[in-house]
């Protein structure tokens, strides 16, 4: 597509000749209110250089203008250059690209690049709740971003597998569980046990001080201690595939810290080596005062190992593995100062791959109660959660559709109630804290996932009632751009437009609800072209020329839900 601001920069240049066509290109603005034109130019920084009022200036650059055929319009209001773009040319050159369903929004700048991405990563024999959303889905979107603009993605689940809480569920299954209720219901008989340790702990702390031996055996590969962890993985992993099927979501690898035990040992012995580890009060750090950061613990006093021990090994690992252009984490805004330590430590010990690692940061899920504590047994499932979404779908469609095939009720009940759930869950900032009410989970008016599912599917209902002969030259891009040139369908058409920019946006800031907002201004802008204008018309070249827009917004809507992981319906 034409980049616009690009384009006006050059027009521009010719005519304002004391900046560069980069330096025009920044200024060049899009206005809020469109009676302002579809880009403006403010005049106010040529005032100095040119020694004259900026109306003046805007006044002789409107005139130089107003006749290049890339505008329909040109005013000057007061020290700004209003610029209309002729609205016929503006739509042809965005449904050249947005009729194409393929490869709209699509491009290959990434060239094969391979970008590693560490989302999801719940913790062995605790339940996957509600708050493991925010990591598995907003990691997933960035992960499908990635993939449309042509990069390799390797999509990594580092489980929590390893750590002292090992310890704790080996002491506490030894001392209350039970064999069979671990194999009928694992999460939830072993989430009891990990919870009745710390009440039994807080009366009796010599039990963390099993705990803390019992993984210090496991470390050591003791038969018992790898035997009982082995199991609880293993268990753990049936119970989370479950719900990564129902958000259908892959991982290229899941390699939970335990992966890393016996790579760990190499970085010990180079942080030695380089004078870099010091002991205190029995276990060793990293100094990082001089970066005004507290110490990065490595090893405990009982020689066990830390998060951040693993952690040097696996972002070595993935380098020397994969040479990943960047590795992504997407870790709650809680570990910024762990990342920060993490990338200087790594800088310390010579390794240039913290340049390249990335830490995407995101805010915290509360209850209305408080704040979710898998010790105190206070949490939210979310297969649970998606359950109860995908059932009360299933009573809506049902109601709208009594006559329709089970088969169907189910396949669309799925898609839009696991959709509903993604898109709350991505229709916000990433970075922002958020409560969890099921009441606004499960809303479906307003701007939400099934809203803009609802209008991908009305949009296919106008293709049915067009018929494939219509379709079919409509699809051509060989129509009369003339008949949608009203306010409505210039709208939808610039937010068109825009998709691929969009794209690139959410890409940079790893940021996947800049799609979604994005997705339901589309979805509203057709809705009032629906509305307010008669698409099926007697005029055929009117309705070819409708139905070519309707396509494309179609276009738009099924590819960016598909960036958010989400499924277009064709029927609702």
């Amino acid at each position: 597509m034409i980049d616009y601001k690009k384009k006006i920069a050059e027009i521009l240049c010719s005519h304002v000749t004391d900046l560069t066509a980069e330096e025009i290109e920044e200024i060049v603005e899009v206005p809020q209110d469109k009676s302002n034109g579809d880009y403006a130019f403010p005049c106010f920084r040529l005032a100095k250089v040119l020694r004259k009022a900026p109306p003046l200036i805007a006044k002789d650059i409107a005139e130089g203008i107003k006749d290049d055929p890339l505008f329909e319009k040109v005013e000057q209001v007061n020290a700004y250059v209003n610029m209309f773009i002729d609205a016929e040319e503006y739509l042809k050159d965005t449904l050249k690209e947005a009729l194409d369903s393929e490869n709209f929004g699509k491009s290959d700048e990434g060239n094969g690049k391979v970008i590693t991405i560490d989302f999801s990563s719940p913790n062995i024999a605790k339940p996957f709740h509600i708050g493991h959303i925010r990591s598995t889905v907003i990691g997933n979107s960035i992960n499908l971003i990635y993939r449309n603009l042509g990069y390799e993605v390797v999509r990594l689940n580092h489980v929590g597998d390893y750590g002292t809480q090992f310890g704790k569920m080996i002491v506490a299954y030894r001392k209350w569980g039970d064999e069979d209720e671990v194999k009928a219901n694992p999460i939830e008989t072993l989430l009891g046990l990990y919870t009745k340790f710390h009440q039994e702990a807080d009366k009796d702390p010599e039990l963390e001080d099993e705990a803390r031996k019992a993984f210090v055996k496991l470390e050591a590969g003791e038969e018992e201690e790898v035997r009982l962890w082995k199991w609880f993985s293993d268990e753990s992993l049936r119970e989370f595939n479950r719900v990564y099927d129902m958000l259908e979501i892959e991982f290229d690898e899941i390699d939970g810290e335990s992966f890393y035990t016996d790579k760990m040992q190499r970085f010990i012995d180079e942080l030695n080596a380089k004078n870099l580890m010091h002991e205190s009060r029995g276990a060793n750090i990293v100094d990082l005062e001089e970066w005004g950061m507290p110490p990065a613990l490595i090893t405990k006093s009982d020689g066990s190992t830390l998060y951040i021990t693993r952690d040097i090994a696996t972002a070595v690992y993935r380098d020397e593995h994969y040479h990943f252009y960047k590795n992504i984490y997407v870790v709650a805004t809680q570990q910024n100062l762990y990342f920060q330590q993490l990338w200087k430590v790594l800088e310390l010990l010579g390794y240039d791959c913290y340049k390249d690692c990335v830490h995407v940061p995101f805010g915290m899920v509360s209850m209305e109660s408080g704040t979710m504590s898998t010790r105190s047994g206070r949490v939210i499932f979310l297969e649970d959660v998606l359950n109860k979404a995908v059932d009360q779908t299933r009573e809506i469609i049902a109601e709208k559709n009594p006559n329709a095939d089970p088969e169907f009720i189910d396949k669309v009940a799925h898609e839009v109630g696991i959709g509903a759930v993604i898109f709350q869950e991505l229709s916000n900032n990433k970075i922002k804290d958020y409560v969890f009410k099921w009441d606004k989970v499960l809303n479906f008016d307003g701007e939400t996932g099934p809203y803009v599912q609802y209008t991908h599917a009305r949009c296919c209902s106008v293709m049915r009632k067009a018929g494939e002969e219509v379709c079919a030259k409509a699809q051509s891009g060989d129509i009369d751009y003339s008949k949608i040139t009203g306010k409505n369908a210039f709208e939808l058409g610039r937010l068109l437009h825009d998709m691929p920019d969009v794209i690139h946006e959410a890409a940079d800031k790893y940021e996947p609800s800049i799609i979604t907002r994005h997705v339901v201004n589309i979805a509203q802008a057709y809705n009032r072209f629906y509305h307010d204008e008669h698409i099926l018309t007697e005029n055929e070249d009117e309705k070819i020329a409708k139905v070519a827009l309707t396509i494309a917004a179609k276009n738009g809507i099924k590819n960016g839900l598909a960036l958010l992981g989400m499924h277009a319906p064709e029927r609702m």
